[in-house]
C-alpha cells in the first residue's frame, strides 16, 4: 500500500470477539457487548456496540446521538411521540437530548453507534420491563 493511501490501517487495530452478555442481573432479557468501548475518561468519542433485547424493553437517556442499526427480528423506539419499528437493514437515530424507549416485541439483535459527546456524559439508564406471553 502507498504510504499516501487514505485507506491504510493505523496500528494497533483491536479484534474483540466476545460473546454478547447479560448487561446486569435487573435486566435479563438485554445482552450485549462493547465492540469499541467507551474511553474510561468520559464518552468524548464514538462508541460501537452490538446488543439484544428478547420479548424486553427499556429506556435510557442520551446526551449524544445514537444510531441504532438493526441485524435480526424486529425492535421498535420511541422518541417523545413517535414510535418507529426497526426491521433488518434499518437504521434508527436517537438524537442527543432525547429519551429512546426500546422493546422487542419478540426477539432483535442491533448495533448501537453512540456519537461523542463534548461533556463526555454517558447514557443514563431509565427503566427495564419485560414482555409476556400473552393468551
Amino acid at each position: 500500500m502507498k504510504s499516501d493511501d487514505p485507506c491504510q490501517l493505523i496500528e494497533p487495530v483491536t479484534v474483540n470477539r466476545s460473546a454478547l452478555e447479560v448487561f446486569s442481573s435487573d435486566t435479563p432479557r438485554v445482552k450485549g457487548r462493547w465492540i469499541v468501548e467507551p474511553k474510561a475518561t468520559g464518552w468524548d468519542d464514538y462508541a460501537l456496540s452490538e446488543w439484544e433485547l428478547t420479548r424486553a424493553g427499556m429506556s435510557d437517556y442520551h446526551p449524544h446521538d445514537e444510531v441504532t442499526f438493526v441485524l435480526e427480528g424486529e425492535l421498535r423506539i420511541r422518541v417523545d411521540e413517535t414510535t418507529v419499528v426497526g426491521r433488518p437493514g434499518d437504521t434508527i437515530t436517537v438524537p442527543a437530548g432525547s429519551t429512546g424507549h426500546y422493546w422487542a416485541p419478540t426477539y432483535a439483535r442491533m448495533l448501537g453507534i453512540y456519537g461523542p459527546n463534548p461533556d463526555g456524559a454517558a447514557s443514563e439508564y431509565l427503566d427495564y420491563w419485560e414482555i409476556d406471553d400473552q393468551a
